[in-house]
């Protein structure tokens, strides 16, 4: 324990932890270091962690129970790893937008889990932005408003927002429903530190439950603006072996897409949720 390193990599949000080979397993004493780690800097990064398939999934049912994304299939062999895959010749990429996933699932997931296994040489980082923050930021009238909004997410705005959540074409679940779509309290209390967080993404909200679209845009163009500003955010860079392990309840994370004609490849586990509970 002596030896593992807890590292902020920004004011806002984001730890790198040192010390720690995730191949081996982990005690309970450094299990609840590390998931008391997360709830404070909200996504983790290790180094230098090359874990086999079987190793990751240890690794992460430490933390929750993993399940499948809806629209993709896994790996083969590995049906709750998912492959988000950018080849040389794809100029749109996996995520490439700021969100949290799969938003528009009644129950969306508690976490998702990224392992680097193929990177460009430079570009491909990934963003991490504090809801928290951006929530607390806000002034005590826009609290007020937002405390009794719902918001509603859409599958269907993935497309548009061009996440790559839809990438059927290649790797399509044959029980994929054609659309998902779940109202979730704008203003979300994370159930294990009770705070609260602002909970609409630009890549899956559509509007507030009981207004038009026309109605909601200004103030979700506004939150769009807000919740991702320079000093809520961090920027990690990826290199083999890197793992990335955040919570999709208080973080919104963007693929940034600048490594055209260079093929990336990443292996995602997701860990189950808890429907999201509103708080004013």
């Amino acid at each position: 324990m002596s030896d593992i390193g807890i590292h902020p990599v920004s004011g806002a949000v984001g730890a790198e932890i040192t010390g720690v080979d995730l191949a081996t397993g982990l005690d309970d004493q450094t299990l609840g270091m590390l998931r008391q780690a997360w709830l404070d800097h909200l996504v983790l990064f290790f180094r230098d962690q090359p874990l086999t398939p079987a190793q990751f999934l240890a690794f992460a049912r430490r933390f929750g129970t993993i399940i499948e994304y809806p629209f993709v299939k896994g790996l083969d062999d590995y049906p709750e790893i998912i492959p988000v895959v950018k080849l040389e010749r794809e100029r749109i990429n996996f995520g490439g937008v700021w969100h949290s996933d799969t938003a528009y699932l009644d129950v969306p997931p508690m976490a998702s889990m990224l392992l680097a296994r193929e990177v460009p040489s430079a570009g491909g980082d990934t963003l991490f932005a504090n809801m928290y923050l951006a929530y607390e930021t806000l002034s005590e009238g826009m609290k007020r408003l937002l405390g009794g909004l719902r918001a509603v997410n859409s599958s269907s705005k993935a497309d548009a927002s061009r996440t790559r959540e839809d990438r059927i074409a290649e790797r399509g679940r044959a029980d994929a429903r054609a659309l998902y779509e779940a109202a979730h309290p704008v203003v979300r209390v994370h159930p294990e530190t009770g705070r609260k967080a602002l909970y609409v993404n630009v890549a899956h909200t559509v509007r507030f439950d009981g207004m038009t679209e026309e109605e909601s845009a200004p103030i979700l163009t506004f939150l769009y603006r807000h919740q991702v500003r320079p000093e809520f955010t961090c920027r990690f860079r990826w290199q083999p072996g890197s793992l990335a392990f955040w919570d999709n309840r208080c973080a919104q994370h963007n693929a940034v897409n600048d490594y055209a004609g260079h093929r990336r490849v990443m292996h995602r586990i997701t860990l189950a949720g808890d429907g999201p509970v509103g708080g004013a």
